[in-house]
């Protein structure tokens, strides 16, 4: 007889989970409450402060608007956004002329609709060959 109270109060937490869980999924579908939108266009993500960290993105669907939380990194770049995600080739020599390293990266991923380059290049400055110096270092301090 206790088995089979336990059996039915198992199986009623169990309905009680998936219940909540169908209503959770229902609501993320919608985009909002009483939406009957489907084609939601999302503007970028505006950090709330400075350049990076929590910030707000707007949607828009028809006449509604909404506004959701979204994160900005803090060492994305701004060239090409915080939403456009590229594959990246190795970096190129470095050039002599210029001081500086070129690499090239195609898009990968445009999150939320956003506006992004085919593929886009980007330059850093060439590092000094110190690396002879650092391991000279590494040595003297043993004696």
């Amino acid at each position: 007889m206790q088995h089979r109270g336990f059996l039915l109060l198992a199986l009623l937490a169990l309905l009680a989970l998936t219940s909540a869980v169908a209503k959770k999924k229902d609501k993320v579908k919608k985009g909002g409450p009483g939406s009957e939108c489907a084609e939601w266009t999302w503007g970028p993500c505006t950090p709330s402060s400075k350049d990076c960290g929590v910030g707000f993105r707007e949607g828009t669907c028809g006449t509604q608007t909404q506004r959701s939380r979204c994160r900005v990194p803090c060492n994305w770049k701004k060239e090409f956004g915080a939403d456009c995600k590229y594959k990246f080739e190795s970096w190129g020599a470095c050039d002599g002329g210029t001081g500086t390293k070129v690499r090239q990266g195609t898009l990968k991923k445009a999150r939320y609709n956003a506006q992004c380059q085919e593929t886009i290049r980007v330059t850093k400055p060439c590092t000094p060959k110190t690396k002879a110096k650092a391991k000279a270092k590494k040595g003297k301090g043993k004696d």
